[in-house]
């Protein structure tokens, strides 16, 4: 098996849900970070490339029709090139990146872009057709986010709860207080403001020019879902589902808009094209896990990859982390081995802090800890995730 290696990987800021990138479609957006990287590498014989692979989550709007070529195509790239978009809800854009890695790893391709989007913002109502001729009463849902057009069989198993009920199931599950949950928001927060402050995100950030109505084009280069509410004032936060529960919107990640670009090249690629590889591509493991904790995902799929790969956490200088909501953090962490305030765990700030945007964020996990063990003195570093309907996925990268 070859080595596999991420040579560059750049991400928009992320938006707030209706914000900044609210205006741009998806497939615009997608193509962003894919015109950047083509600008960046002029030496690279682009029609070379082998692939283009995008996660997104929702493909139910301006994202259909196969987001991923629909992106290349805008970025200016050859219409020879292929792209596939990537599914696994939460998980798309990690998948992309450790789909691109296996292909290349089995030799059956030497150049591929992998990433991820999501335009929450943009997310369309959709409507059921009748179940019957001349029927009046539609069925429409929001697919921004969530649940929607259930199988009944689903339902009756029990696998269709909230996305917040199952992060309650784990905090009562495993005596999760609401005290650690928003204390572990708090330092989410505070880590990202100080990566932000200090210039480190920045790193990763390519900027968004936003046309505006008689003015001038807002240039869009900063996360601008961070807010740095006081630990004293999460507390007084209502839980969403109400007395006795304990997820909040302070507690809990944004909804949001973002994609991301990696380019993955073998050890050929990377000769053949001038390119610097930054950190090699370990592996990447999967894991199914109960619908209702969906969020201990994270668990049994970095167990499998740490088993596979021969390695252990200790052997992780960076653990990346997707902070659905800090219950589940929480139950991950703890299950792992971990103390809570482990320095390990998004050093510049979670999903929590930056936002989720579904499709990209897996992808924004991996850019991120590329960009940390580049400019550390660490070696190794662990990107994991939960996946809505209880999947986890894990991805292990090493700095070259």
């Amino acid at each position: 098996m070859r080595d596999v290696f991420i040579c560059d990987a750049v991400r928009t800021p992320v938006g707030g849900y209706g914000g900044s990138l609210s205006t741009i479609r998806s497939d615009d957006l997608a193509a962003i970070p894919l015109k950047i990287l083509k600008e960046r590498y002029p030496q690279i014989q682009w029609e070379e490339l082998d692939d283009v692979l995008m996660g997104c989550a929702n493909q139910a709007g301006e994202d259909n029709r196969n987001v991923a070529r629909m992106a290349l195509l805008l970025a200016g790239y050859s219409e020879t090139i292929p792209g596939a978009t990537i599914n696994r809800l939460c998980g798309s854009g990690m998948d992309a990146v450790g789909t691109a890695a296996r292909a290349i790893r089995a030799g059956e391709a030497e150049l591929i872009i992998a990433g991820g989007v999501e335009s929450m913002s943009r997310s369309p109502w959709v409507m059921a057709k009748p179940d019957t001729a001349f029927s009046r009463s539609p069925d429409m849902y929001d697919s921004t986010i969530g649940w929607r057009f259930v199988n009944p069989w689903m339902d009756k198993m029990g696998h269709t709860q909230s996305l917040i009920q199952t992060a309650e199931n784990i905090a009562q599950e495993r005596g999760i207080s609401r005290e650690d949950q928003d204390t572990f928001s708090f330092w989410s927060q505070t880590k990202a403001r100080a990566a932000q402050e200090n210039g480190s995100l920045a790193h990763e950030i390519v900027p968004v020019n936003i046309p505006r109505r008689k003015m001038d084009d807002l240039v869009f280069e900063k996360d601008e879902h961070l807010r740095l509410t006081p630990l004293e004032k999460l507390g007084t936060l209502g839980a969403i589902l109400g007395a006795g529960t304990s997820i909040t919107a302070g507690n809990a990640s944004g909804i949001n808009d973002g994609a991301a670009a990696l380019i993955i090249a073998s050890e050929d690629a990377v000769k053949r094209h001038g390119l610097t590889p930054l950190v090699r591509v370990l592996g990447m493991s999967v894991a199914g896990v109960a619908p209702q904790t969906m969020g201990m995902g994270p668990v049994p799929a970095t167990n499998k990859l740490m088993n596979h790969l021969g390695l252990s956490l200790d052997d992780m200088d960076i653990l990346e982390l997707n902070e659905a909501f800090a219950a589940q953090s929480l139950g991950c962490t703890r299950e792992l081995g971990l103390a809570d305030d482990d320095p390990r765990i998004n050093p510049w700030g979670g999903a929590i802090a930056l936002g989720h945007p579904l499709g990209m964020s897996g992808a924004r996990l991996v850019t991120t800890a590329t960009h940390q063990l580049m400019q550390g003195d660490g070696k190794r570093a662990l990107c994991t995730m939960c996946i809505g309907v209880g999947q986890g996925i894990a991805t292990v990268i090493e700095k070259v």
